[in-house]
């Protein structure tokens, strides 16, 4: 294991059992994830897991190429991988960083041991996995019944929630795919956000400037899986 390795920056390895963190500590090791790394391709073998510390990453369905959308967000409340919890050996989606991120990785090999070796290992994780369905639920609803001010006024929250700062940095580009809409619509969602007084929009950047006021924009679609992630782990 790299010495510095820790789990303090990650919130499940913070929560995790020491004796489940103790199997599997000599196999991870620091990395630094940059812009569209891929973590998973959809169809294919896992051949890592990685806890975030920080940044984003985005989980995303594709149909073909260009017909692609956001279905989950991993912070530093989560993890890649997930599908080994569940007795998988290859990835649903597609999942890529979104925004740099640092996190600590394993091969998916020491990991699938350490799941065979603990009797609470598996049950602890697939909390998170049950969390993810939440979210994707929520994404899911949203998506069909929100406007696109309401659903970009949820994506900013859950980003803030994963970020320090107020601070987002993000390209038009990514947001649409985020969003399922074609980057005119970002950008009219975008300036009906700021005409309000809630963001500042720059190339490449967002700037949240009233939080309560992107929750009220929301329209209840943010907050109730964020609710239930204390829930499951308090």
């Amino acid at each position: 294991m790299d010495q510095t390795v820790s789990k303090d920056k990650s919130d499940l390895l913070r929560r995790m059992n020491p004796a489940d963190f103790a199997l599997l500590a000599p196999h991870l090791h620091n990395r630094f994830l940059d812009l569209k790394v891929l973590l998973e391709t959809a169809g294919e073998p896992i051949r890592s897991v990685c806890f975030l510390e920080s940044g984003i990453a985005s989980v995303v369905a594709r149909n073909r190429p260009g017909l692609d959308t956001e279905v989950g967000i991993i912070g530093r409340e989560g993890m890649s991988g997930s599908a080994l919890v569940m007795g998988a050996d290859w990835a649903p989606n597609d999942c890529y960083i979104q925004m740099t991120s640092e996190a600590v990785c394993m091969d998916a090999a020491p990991f699938n041991d350490a799941l065979q070796r603990s009797q609470t290992l598996r049950p602890f994780l697939l909390r998170y996995v049950h969390y993810l369905h939440i979210q994707t639920r929520s994404t899911a609803l949203s998506n069909a019944r929100a406007k696109l001010e309401d659903r970009l006024a949820r994506w900013l929250l859950m980003c803030d929630d994963r970020t320090t700062g107020e601070q987002i940095l993000i390209t038009h580009e990514f947001l649409a795919i985020m969003l399922g809409v074609r980057r005119p619509g970002v950008t009219i969602g975008l300036q009906m956000l700021e005409g309000r007084g809630l963001i500042r929009s720059r190339r490449g950047e967002i700037t949240i400037r009233d939080r309560d006021g992107l929750v009220s924009v929301a329209d209840g679609f943010y907050g109730q899986a964020e609710a239930d992630y204390g829930r499951l782990f308090e």
